[in-house]
């Protein structure tokens, strides 16, 4: 079965995203197909923002109290709703990820921006799957998990 995602950008002045955007859109959207294939979902409908850190400082003060930006928030939805085919799909919610803490994390963890990008995307579906951790430890087992299913993208790229 298909899922769909929507990929959108809050208008902010990064080169990395406004630079080819139309390219990095497409493998955005059919690298989250691929993740979710793999964690056994169907008919699920995610929305992707990309935005810059105030924006995604705005959403962590409004919606989890922490007044500071943060990498990646995840928004579960739940709902069903009837497809045009009649058949149930799944809305999953939505993913935002700030470009600006992408861009510094890849620097703190001497990773590439794009195994950054896939690492926040991965976060944000294993989160809208129901997993949770208590704290960012290596060992929390959604992380373990997280990062096991990235050693199977490794080959992907994304920017």
């Amino acid at each position: 079965m298909s899922n769909r995602v929507l990929v959108d950008v809050k208008k902010f002045p990064s080169a990395v995203l406004q630079a080819g955007e139309d390219e990095w859109i497409g493998s955005i959207e059919s690298f989250v197909k691929d993740v979710l294939l793999k964690l056994g979902k169907s008919r699920w409908e995610v929305s992707v923002l990309f935005c810059d850190d105030n924006f995604i400082r705005d959403l962590n003060r409004e919606y989890r109290g922490i007044d500071n930006p943060t990498d990646v928030l995840s928004f579960e939805s739940g709902d069903f709703y009837p497809g045009e085919d009649g058949k149930e799909w799944f809305n999953a919610g939505d993913i935002v990820i700030s470009v600006d803490t992408l861009k510094e994390n890849s620097k703190e963890f001497l990773v590439d921006e794009n195994e950054e990008l896939k690492r926040l995307l991965v976060h944000g579906l294993l989160h809208l799957s129901g997993m949770d951790h208590k704290d960012n430890s290596p060992e929390q087992e959604m992380l373990v998990f997280q990062e096991e299913l990235l050693k199977e993208f490794t080959g992907v790229k994304l920017l």
